[in-house]
């Protein structure tokens, strides 16, 4: 005869067991394509300054199958936004660039912004996803590598943006003169300050908003992009965690060293005695060998920056 404690026992390892397979239903089958804009107002600009839209997408990690995906991303051009600032990780397949093309094509002839993330330049590979509570992953030597040329060429010729990869750019939206900069994949040790910096010194010295662009959040870049004058800071790569308990405000794992805390959303970041509003985006997608979305769900950010008080 089964004993009282034997059956709370299994009473409670059926609990546990329905709840597992009810959160991977969810994460899996729901969460993923529960893709959310998440707007924000942003103080950074002149005073007198007419108010400038800024659309930040990243880390689509784009298959060509993904067709909603795909579609939800064109749709933000109906936001209409003055500026897009895509934060890199586009390619998620060899194929992902069909992908893009067609989630992208709206913003054509929209000014726009980007840097690399790794898959951008390298196919994404199997991964234990308990080795990212041990540290920021390592990447895969055999990795296959993707058509990166073809991914810029769209980018630059097709839709007119401009590729910031350890690199700058000055340009004009209405009557805001802009300076920006950015860095290619800290996580994979490609950003190269040292060579930014005096580029930057090139730059024009009359400017009304600068901005700092990279696709990982480390700390060395976001302090470097602080002491080079950046009124606003924009990252991608975190994923805002992917997978995190809901209703915390940290993240349980954020691939690089950012705070916990400020693996997702806008936040400040300090350095030198000087701060600059942080937009770290949570991302559109996943890898396609970890299809789950849970407490975190997919996202663009609807940046409205306005005069500072």
């Amino acid at each position: 005869m089964t004993s009282r404690s034997t059956k709370v026992a299994l009473t409670a390892l059926a609990a546990v067991g329905a709840t597992g397979v009810s959160t991977a239903v969810w994460g899996i089958g729901i969460e993923r394509y529960l893709f959310t804009v998440r707007t924000r107002d942003v103080h950074v600009l002149p005073p007198g300054s007419q108010p400038l839209r800024v659309l930040h997408i990243s880390d689509a990690h784009m298959a060509p199958w993904q067709h909603r995906k795909q579609e939800w991303i064109a749709s933000l051009a109906g936001l209409k936004p003055d500026l897009v600032i895509n934060t890199g990780d586009n390619l998620g397949h060899p194929r992902g660039l069909e992908g893009i093309r067609g989630a992208l094509s709206a913003f054509r002839g929209v000014p726009g912004l980007y840097v690399h993330g790794s898959n951008d330049l390298v196919a994404p590979s199997p991964r234990n996803p308990l080795r990212y509570f041990l540290g920021p992953s390592s990447h895969t030597p055999a990795a296959a590598p993707l058509d990166t040329h073809a991914l810029d060429t769209f980018l630059q010729d097709e839709l007119g943006w401009r590729g910031l990869n350890n690199s700058t750019a000055t340009f004009r939206i209405g009557d805001l003169r802009i300076n920006a900069f950015g860095v290619d994949d800290a996580h994979r040790q490609w950003d190269d300050i040292p060579s930014l910096a005096p580029e930057i010194g090139k730059l024009k010295k009359r400017t009304d908003l600068t901005l700092g662009v990279t696709h990982a959040p480390y700390r060395r870049v976001l302090d470097a992009f602080v002491d080079f004058g950046a009124n606003a800071i924009l990252a991608g790569h975190t994923h805002g965690g992917q997978v995190r308990i809901p209703g915390s405000s940290k993240a349980l794992v954020a691939n690089c060293d950012i705070p916990l805390d400020q693996a997702r959303g806008l936040s400040s970041w300090s350095h030198g005695g000087t701060a600059a509003p942080l937009n770290v985006s949570a991302g559109i997608g996943h890898s396609i060998y970890a299809p789950v979305r849970f407490g975190c769900r997919p996202e663009a950010s609807l940046l409205t920056l306005l005069p500072r008080a």
